[in-house]
Formats: C-alpha cells, sequence, structure tokens
C-alpha cells in the first residue's frame, strides 16, 4: 500500500475490537476443530524480529493464552540461501524477553521436507502438478497481467510418469540450478495471480544450517508453509495483510493433500507500521550489513534486540500491542504513541538520578573550599517510602547543564542568570554573581554564593524561587559516555524504493556525549540498569559499559509528545 493512501486517525480509535478474538471465541463455542486452539509463530530465520513482528507474537501467545490453547514457534526455514542459527537463536531470546514461551512446542518446516516432498508427488500423481523448464524470467513474462490471462507452460501436459521421474531426479541432484520447477497445475486465467500455476518446489545446491547437504531442492515458502500449519494441527493461521491473496492457494493445498473436516482457518490483520523507522527485513539487512548501524542491535533500530538494548521494557511493548488493536487495514502508527506507553511504564519503575549531560562549572565562592555535604535524595520522588533514598555528595565546585545558565536572559527564562537565585536540586539556594570567559568570550565558569539558611532547598523566610536546576559534584562526579538517538528517518513515512530510502537516513541520528558528569551513586553499574535523569530523560546502561566508564543509553526523553501530537490531528494511527 502507498504511503499517502494512509490518513491520520484519531486516538480514540486506538484499541479497537479484536476480531480475530471474536473469531476464535466463535469457533470454540461452536466446537470447530474439537474446541481446540493452536496457533502459531512462523518467522523466516534470515533477520532479527522487529517490532512489527512483536504485534504478531503478542496476538499469537495472547490467543493462544487466552482459550487455554498452545502457541506453536516453527521457523519456515526454506531459503537457505539466507538463514543461519544465529537468527534462530535471536528469535528465541525476543520471544522469551517479550514474556511467551512455546514450551515443547518447537518446529522447524525442515523437519518436514520428506513429508512435504512427499507432497509435491502426491500432487503430480493426482494430474495436479507438473515439473517445468522454464526459467523463473519465463514464468514471470507468461504469467500474464491482471487482465490477461498466462499463457500455459509447454511442460504443462508432460505424463504424470514423467513429472514422477523428473521430480525424483530433481531430489537426487541430476540438474543444476534453475533447470526445473515442480509447479502447481492450477488456472492460468484465475483473477488472483497467486492461482497461475505457483511454483512449488526448486533446485537450490546449497547448504542448509540444518540439513546440510542432505537436499538439493527446496520447497518454496508458500508451499511449506500452510501444509507445516495443517502437519502441526493448527486451528487458527494468523497472518498478516500481505499474505491475503495467499489465502486461495493455502487452501488449495490443504484441500488437496490432508484430509480433515477443520484444517487450518487462516485470517488477516493489519501488520504495525511506525513512522521515522524502517520496518522491511531486506532494508535492516542492508543497513547492517552497509554499515549504516552499528548491527542489529542498534539502538535506532525497530528490531527487539535494539530495543532491548535501548532500554524498552517487555511490558510496556505488550500494553503498546494491546492498545493499538489488532484491525483489517493496514495503518501507521506515530512513534510518539510508543514511546508514550514506554515513558508510562519507565516512570512507575525507574529510579531518579541526575546526571549533567554538557556540563558548566559552577564555583560557589563563599562555601569552604574543602567543605562537603551530604544530601538524602528520595529515589522517587512522589513515593519516597517505597524505594528508598541516595545520599549525594555536594562542594564547593558543581556542574550544572549548560542550557541552564543564560548571561543575557529574557524575562521568562526561570532557570541561573547573572543576579537571579536558583534552588540546586535537594541542596541549597545559590544567586550568581560572575562569569568567566574564554578568549572567544564563551562562559566557561559560573560563580555564584549560597544561602547557607536554605539547605534542602527550602529558604526559612519562604521567599519564592521558581527555578530548580540539577547539578552533579565535580568533586565526586562520575565522567561518562551518553549517546542520545533521534528517529532513523528525517521523514515520519519509510520509503519503498531503497535509494531513497537510504537518501533519508538522518545523519544526526546518533549523538555521543563522551565527557557527561553523572552523580557517584552510578560508579558501578550493571549492564541492562535503567533510570531516569532528572529533567533529562530515561537512561538505559549499555553492554559497552566498563568499571571504569559506564555508558548510558537514552531510552527516551521525558517530555510527552503524544498529546500535542494527537491534537494535531497526528497522533494515532493513520488509516487507510
Amino acid at each position: 500500500m502507498a504511503n499517502d493512501e494512509k490518513k491520520t486517525a484519531h486516538p480514540e480509535e486506538l484499541g479497537s475490537s479484536n476480531f480475530i478474538r471474536q473469531m476464535v471465541k466463535s469457533d470454540v463455542a461452536s466446537n470447530k476443530h474439537g474446541g481446540r486452539v493452536a496457533t502459531r509463530f512462523p518467522p523466516e530465520p534470515n533477520g532479527f524480529l522487529h517490532i512489527g513482528h512483536a504485534k504478531a507474537i503478542c496476538l499469537n501467545f495472547g490467543i493462544a493464552e487466552e482459550f487455554g490453547g498452545r502457541c506453536h514457534l516453527r521457523f519456515d526455514d526454506t531459503n537457505p540461501a539466507k538463514e543461519d542459527m544465529k537468527y534462530v537463536d535471536a528469535i528465541k531470546d525476543d520471544i522469551k524477553w517479550l514474556g511467551f514461551d512455546w514450551g515443547e512446542h518447537l518446529y522447524f518446516a525442515s523437519d518436514y521436507y520428506e513429508q512435504l516432498y512427499q507432497f509435491g508427488l502426491d500432487l503430480i500423481r493426482q494430474g495436479k502438478a507438473f515439473v517445468c523448464s522454464l526459467s523463473e524470467a519465463e514464468v514471470r513474462a507468461t504469467r500474464g497481467t491482471v487482465k490477461e490471462p498466462g499463457q500455459h507452460s509447454p511442460d504443462r501436459d508432460r505424463s504424470i510418469e514423467e513429472n514422477v521421474d523428473l521430480f525424483e531426479r530433481m531430489r537426487k541432484g541430476e540438474f543444476e540450478d534453475g533447470k526445473y520447477t515442480l509447479r502447481a497445475k492450477i488456472d492460468m486465467s484465475a483473477p488472483n495471480m497467486k492461482m497461475r500455476d505457483p511454483p512449488l518446489y526448486r533446485i537450490r545446491k546449497i547448504h542448509h544450517y540444518r540439513t546440510g547437504d542432505e537436499w538439493c531442492i527446496y520447497p518454496f515458502y508458500d508451499f511449506a508453509h500452510c501444509l507445516s500449519d495443517a502437519i502441526e494441527g493448527i486451528t487458527h493461521s494468523l497472518c498478516s495483510l500481505e499474505f491475503e491473496n495467499n489465502r486461495e492457494l493455502y487452501d488449495w493445498l490443504v484441500d488437496a493433500l490432508i484430509e480433515s473436516d477443520a484444517p487450518p482457518k487462516q485470517r488477516e490483520f493489519a501488520r504495525l507500521n511506525l513512522t521515522h523507522t524502517v520496518m522491511s527485513k531486506r532494508k535492516l539487512l542492508r543497513l547492517v550489513q552497509d554499515g549504516h548501524v552499528r548491527g542489529w542491535d542498534d539502538p535506532r533500530l525497530m528490531t527487539l534486540a535494539a530495543l532491548r538494548r535501548r532500554g524498552y521494557t517487555p511490558e510496556a511493548i505488550r500494553d503498546f500491542c494491546e492498545a493499538i488493536g489488532v484491525a483489517r487495514r493496514d495503518s501507521v502508527v506515530d512513534m510518539a504513541l510508543l514511546e508514550h506507553h514506554i515513558r508510562d511504564d519507565l516512570n512507575q519503575k525507574t529510579p531518579r538520578v541526575m546526571a549533567v549531560l554538557r556540563p558548566l562549572k559552577l564555583v560557589i565562592t563563599n562555601y569552604p573550599d574543602d567543605g562537603e555535604d551530604v544530601f538524602e535524595a528520595p529515589n522517587f520522588p512522589d513515593d519516597p517510602p517505597r524505594m528508598g533514598s541516595r545520599r549525594i555528595p555536594f562542594s564547593k565546585e558543581v556542574y550544572i547543564e549548560q542550557s541552564d545558565f543564560m548571561e543575557d536572559a529574557p524575562k521568562k527564562f526561570f532557570r541561573l542568570a547573572p543576579g537571579r537565585e536558583v534552588r540546586l536540586r535537594w541542596a541549597y539556594l545559590v544567586t550568581c554573581t560572575d562569569v568567566v570567559k574564554n578568549d572567544a568570550g564563551e562562559v566557561v565558569e559560573v560563580h555564584c554564593t549560597y544561602d547557607p539558611e536554605t539547605r534542602g532547598g527550602s529558604p526559612p523566610d519562604g521567599r519564592r524561587v521558581k527555578g530548580t536546576i540539577h547539578w552533579v559534584s565535580a568533586k565526586h562526579a562520575v565522567e561518562a559516555e551518553v549517546r542520545l538517538y533521534e528517529p532513523l528517518l528525517k521523514d515520519a513515512e519509510e520509503h519503498e524504493d531503497v535509494e531513497d530510502f537510504i537518501a533519508q537516513l538522518d545523519p544526526n541520528s546518533l549523538e555521543v556525549i563522551a565527557d557527561a558528569k553523572v552523580e557517584s551513586s552510578l560508579a558501578n553499574v550493571e549492564p541492562g540498569a535503567r533510570y531516569q535523569f532528572e529533567r533529562t530523560g530515561y537512561f538505559v546502561v549499555d553492554p559497552d559499559t566498563t568499571a571504569e566508564r559506564p555508558v548510558f543509553n537514552r531510552t527516551v526523553p521525558l517530555r510527552d509528545s503524544w498529546a500535542k501530537i494527537a491534537q494535531k490531528g497526528g497522533g494515532g494511527p493513520q488509516k487507510k
């Protein structure tokens, strides 16, 4: 679907009725499939899972759990040229991280290669398949158009005996790649192009990551996918909308080869699309292979591995998938809604700390040179008893954010400026008395005096101070690297054209701050630990962290932009 065919929906349309759930509920009530519910999540092991897969995972595993059924994890590994065990392992990790478990129901399409091969022979013997010598380009050229029927292959009327002989010799490896394919014999004038004698098997003399060199012919995805569902006794085959036209072929194959009163019931739902990001595995692979990102887990990507590294929580992703609902039409969801759910979840579980990303030294001239204070600060200001507090050291010199000082400040600037008084969070009130500049005229140091009667930040005389800024003691600060991430694409929509897509990459999507200062409580943090940097955002400790130098990834900013975007009409899914 073209991007310009999608338009904005209002936020109240989110979380619409789940028609899939209603379908399954009706089937269970009517005792279809004997009341069983068996779903599956069938990824191809040719890349890492992304946020769109999370929607399918939550739906399939969630439906199975809700109706007391089971959900299979099956790897549809029919293309050995692109598949690898590293992807299998990564996909398993992602599903478990999301909170789902397939138990004993782990399968591979390659488990069924012999059975699928026999299905191919069965179709030939029924007169419903033939071995074709046309090349891939010739097959494409003879398929016809939506207005014109296709042309029959010159091999369509081979005898059953000859087709069986050729197919068996294909398996034995007697022919080179591309010499023959096995095609279904259906209808070259069918309105559904998928039904125009589609290919079922091809010759590929490539090593398979599981079966090795045992096979040199491999089933096409459409052949293996639906028959694997039937073999496993899947009751509800839930697919994204791009497989809607495949349903007729799937039904044809299952009817021809599987004896069942209640074959798998396929239903399609809209895939998840997000603004400002890349959701195509082909494009993700190119980004990784061409070095545009640092790997599959680069936090600028929407792979689940990347989101985990960026500090997203599985609970928030599951809540997000529930909120957007399951629709029948493709839509584009604003990234702000996903960030809204991440922020909402992290707010409940993330302790507060102080960190200065772009330091400016502040010297308290009337504070003792060797003096020190220690302040008790709650980890959760809204609920101090819940998670306790931490001790924050204070000294004559502290770091503040450069943006919290302005030499020529306008009237509504409520932070630090010459002659103005502000509150240092949890500490004292300070008043700016002077500045130090470098040769270029830039302020490199701010001098202040403090009021010792305002310990804890509360003036005893009740005077009002509008500005409160965060700080870190220079003497006790821990130097850290902070990585700030912005959307990968400059435009909101993903582009289908590959070159245009590369051109839309934002070169400023990653900013690395090498000399940030964080409070001393963060001296020995472990990878994966999450914090809210007060007034800045939510951050997670990156695996690159060392004992000498912590590294933090920004998960999301503190500011919740979802409400403003929604008011402008750009905040919900954008429906066709």
